[in-house]
């Protein structure tokens, strides 16, 4: 991904070619050492160049947009444009900018504290709009810029500076608020597997709507090895399914067990199974094009320490764009009304004088 890619800069301009480093800004990176969210940057810088020369995007059409938490000096650290800006409010700024300027493609930088607490209600409208843009959440399940309280997503339990005795919340799922607030596309993936998250991020850049991907990262200062039980590189074969549109759900280091969903007296529940003991018919083929997507939510909802975590694609499916509908309600109106004038407008019918 490192290799230079061409894009153009506009319908008479030669190509323009971009590299990884063309994305590297000159500020110093400023998180703690080991941090997860240092390969999360590094895997959007390096396909920052493929998603221009596929999109035919120059770098100045870039915008990433943040709120507050560790994850939000991502802006920063890209030599696009950007903006910093309040607690969980990035998707509300985003969405502005969007439908004003369809010409740019709009990246939302958020975290698990920052857009699942003060900002959830903005993210739940975001992907119900369905507004073309894509939303990054960094889930380390840990409030790290302010020093290690529980977050939204933390595990019940959770012993912080802020729950001594353990949490006894229940914790937000991303993925599925996600899937049950209508998101036309949503994906997760883990920082420490570099070529699946570049994958997504790929895919993301491709959707037209909101797309959204939860990437787990670790916080190696106050929730360390939080994902170990599934993300280490020594057990990841066994305890991961890599969701693929179209084919069964495979897993093991030989892709030798799957899931089948059982039913009885207590409902459906998910069994790991040899795929050599099931019949072809009774395997479980994952379609991402489910609208809705009931067993993408099936998956979202499994215990992780239970069963396998799966990464991937959960959804992604075409509806119309808020951006377009909205656009397409302005026209109307001024077919209706003509143009109208603000001034004109403002000083029309009851005004007040101040004195």
């Amino acid at each position: 991904m490192n290799d230079i890619v061409q894009t153009s800069a506009g319908p008479t301009a030669a190509p323009i070619s971009y590299s990884r480093k063309d994305f590297e800004s000159d500020q110093t990176v400023r998180w703690c050492p080991g941090c997860g969210d240092y390969s999360i940057l590094a895997q959007v810088q390096r396909v920052m160049p493929r998603i221009c020369a596929e999109m035919n995007l120059r770098r100045d059409q870039i915008v990433f947009v943040s709120g507050i938490g560790c994850s939000s000096r991502f802006p920063y650290y890209m030599n696009t444009y950007g903006f910093h800006t309040i607690h969980g409010r990035a998707p509300t700024v985003a969405t502005g900018l969007a439908v004003s300027r369809p010409d740019l493609q709009v990246w939302v930088i958020t975290g698990d504290g920052d857009g699942l607490s003060i900002g959830g209600n903005h993210f739940l409208h975001c992907l119900r709009r369905n507004v073309d843009l894509k939303i990054l959440l960094f889930n380390n399940r840990i409030y790290g810029l302010t020093k290690g309280q529980y977050s939204p997503t933390s595990e019940r339990g959770k012993r912080t500076k802020s729950s001594p005795m353990g949490t006894f919340e229940e914790p937000i799922n991303p993925l599925y608020t996600a899937l049950t607030a209508g998101a036309t596309f949503a994906a997760r993936a883990i920082a420490t597997d570099a070529p699946h998250l570049q994958e997504m991020l790929l895919r993301a850049a491709r959707h037209r709507g909101t797309a959204f991907i939860e990437i787990f990262q670790n916080c190696n200062v106050f929730n360390d090895e939080a994902f170990d039980h599934f993300s280490d590189r020594s057990v990841r074969d066994e305890r991961v399914i890599y969701l693929k549109h179209g084919q069964p759900i495979l897993f093991g280091k030989n892709r030798d067990k799957t899931i089948i969903i059982n039913s009885g007296a207590s409902g459906l529940k998910p069994l790991v199974v040899d795929v050599a003991d099931v019949p072809a018919e009774r395997q479980i083929v994952f379609r991402e094009d489910a609208d809705p997507n009931f067993f993408g939510r099936f998956l979202a909802l499994m215990d992780e320490h239970a069963y396998p975590m799966s990464l991937g694609v959960y959804q992604a499916h075409d509806k119309p764009i808020y951006d377009d509908q909205l656009d397409a309600q302005i026209a109307q109106a001024m077919s209706l009304q003509g143009r109208g004038d603000f001034f004109s407008y403002l000083h029309q019918g009851d005004t007040w004088e101040v004195r």
